[in-house]
């Protein structure tokens, strides 16, 4: 929880000396404290109702501290709306509300910004929204470990093409796929590119340093594979991250955190949302084979009830991408004896839906611009504005899918 107070410093002050009135910032149990020009002796501040007492000035002072706590609390409850504060530390809040109540030190400290590369990586990443600045800020603390105690203290000019691959093969020695380590590579030249444009530096490392992907492997199923996928025996618990991950490929591979989300069926049938991705909006015809799915698992508050049962997108993410890479036949030993699986496809996680569907309509000759929308892949062009795309290409290319993974009709 988040809060501010007052708190007059009385440590190691005499009983008649003047002590510094500070403003507290509490977060995540640990407190900041900024200390303001007010200075007050011990008897002229009540701790307990947080206001000035027995002091010629008192009304004032007291008006004053009102409209500075509200300014701070207002500043605090902003950023825990746009849910910037989970990535914080007090001390990053005492930075911000430092800068909000002395403009001086504001100018000062955007001046260091601009010249520290750590600085300004943060503030850029501490600008996105909350799912975003989680993914720089584990490539803030990546580059932390790699550069250690002086990082802090680097200057764009330091990181240098020679930087950029001992950081890369730093990182591989815990992440040996190229193309995630790419992924903390791209934030820092994304932090780059925004410091040119904004004049902060003209050095450029990546003009010489490379980011290149490597080939991924498919994450698709042959069509055989997903019908007996969809088939396979389970148990209760397995059944019902099954079905989720049918529902998924029966809506276009949907992503599973906008399934999540999804609050109803409008009339005409469709599940409409903005994909939380792209923010665009999107529509989704909701054949019967789905519903039945979700009248099977229907929510209070949303559409499917997997936010009714977990913790959040996240805990339900890691239990259901870890079922599915159980799911496959079963042998037990006696009676109520231990169960031992032979998982049908170790590797599969939600996002073979996805991929499968996609697969699967490639090889039915539907047109790859109609694959594109259906999967939310628009190019965001004056093109894409003016000419509304017809829907129901959509609709016919997902009732083919569907007709030929679940009844074999071509």
């Amino acid at each position: 929880m988040i809060y501010s107070r007052f708190y007059l410093d009385t440590r190691r002050a005499k009983v008649d000396a003047l002590c510094v009135l500070k403003i507290a910032i509490n977060h995540k149990g640990k407190s900041a404290l900024i200390s303001l020009e007010s200075r007050l002796r011990q008897d002229q501040w009540d701790n307990d109702r947080g206001c000035v007492v027995n002091h010629p000035n008192e009304e004032m002072l007291n008006l004053y501290l009102i409209k500075l706590k509200q300014q701070v609390d207002s500043l605090l409850l902003r950023l825990a709306i746009d849910g910037k504060t989970d990535n914080m530390t007090v001390g990053d809040l005492k930075t911000i509300v430092d800068m909000e109540l002395n403009p001086h030190k504001a100018a000062t400290r955007k001046r260091n910004v601009k010249r520290l590369f750590a600085a300004r990586f943060k503030s850029f990443a501490q600008s996105k929204r909350a799912s975003t600045c989680r993914l720089y800020m584990a490539t803030y603390r990546r580059m932390q470990a790699y550069a250690g105690r002086k990082f802090e203290q680097l200057a764009f000019e330091d990181i240098t093409k020679e930087w950029l691959t001992g950081f890369d093969t730093f990182l591989s020695a815990t992440s040996p796929s190229k193309n995630a380590r790419n992924i903390h590579l791209r934030n820092i030249r994304a932090v780059f590119n925004e410091a040119i444009d904004d004049e902060i530096t003209s050095f450029y490392p990546f003009r010489r340093f490379k980011i290149r992907n490597t080939a991924t492997r498919k994450r698709n199923l042959k069509v055989e594979d997903l019908r007996a996928f969809f088939n396979c025996p389970c148990d209760k618990n397995a059944q019902r991250h099954l079905d989720i991950f049918k529902l998924m490929f029966m809506l276009i591979g949907i992503n599973l955190v906008d399934l999540c989300n999804l609050k109803e069926i409008d009339d005409e049938g469709r599940v409409t949302f903005y994909r939380a991705k792209t923010h665009r909006l999107y529509s989704i015809k909701v054949e019967d084979e789905a519903r039945e799915i979700i009248e099977k698992y229907r929510g209070k508050k949303y559409l499917i009830d997997i936010l009714d049962r977990y913790k959040d997108y996240h805990d339900y993410c890691k239990r259901i991408n870890l079922a599915l890479k159980h799911i496959g036949p079963y042998e037990r030993k006696g009676r109520g004896g231990k169960k031992t699986v032979s998982p049908m496809f170790p590797g599969i996680s939600t996002y073979w839906a996805r991929h499968s569907w996609a697969t699967i309509a490639a090889s039915l000759d539907i047109p790859r611009d109609t694959i594109a929308h259906a999967l939310g892949h628009g190019n965001n062009t004056v093109t894409d504005i003016y000419i509304d795309f017809d829907e129901r290409k959509v609709d016919e290319a997902n009732r083919r899918v569907l007709d030929w993974v679940l009844y074999g009709k071509r």
